[in-house]
């Protein structure tokens, strides 16, 4: 496939997100699956589980030193969430 191909394709697949309203749905599904790019392996390995629900990020932490360390650190995760999977995604991080 030649970049030109790849570009219309991104394009094409951009555009179809936008006109049946499934960008932000795809941007959240883009942040479970990227949980351990985001966040390191063992930060990762220490998340049982990664929702998101109504612009808050809920995660389930098996670690209660790690969860204590994460409420300290809610922006940190946030921008390191909007520098990859972008802007609007998540606006809070709640742990459970």
């Amino acid at each position: 496939m030649s970049k030109d191909n790849t570009h219309s394709f991104s394009s094409a697949f951009q555009q179809f997100l936008k006109s049946e309203n499934l960008e932000h749905t795809f941007k959240e599904k883009r942040l479970i699956q990227s949980w351990e790019k985001i966040m390191g392996q063992t930060i990762a390995s220490r998340t049982s589980k990664v929702q998101v629900r109504n612009k808050i990020l809920y995660l389930q932490l098996t670690s209660a030193p790690l969860k204590q360390e994460m409420l300290n650190s809610k922006q940190k995760v946030l921008d390191l969430i909007e520098k990859e999977i972008g802007p609007g995604v998540v606006e809070d991080v709640r742990f459970f």
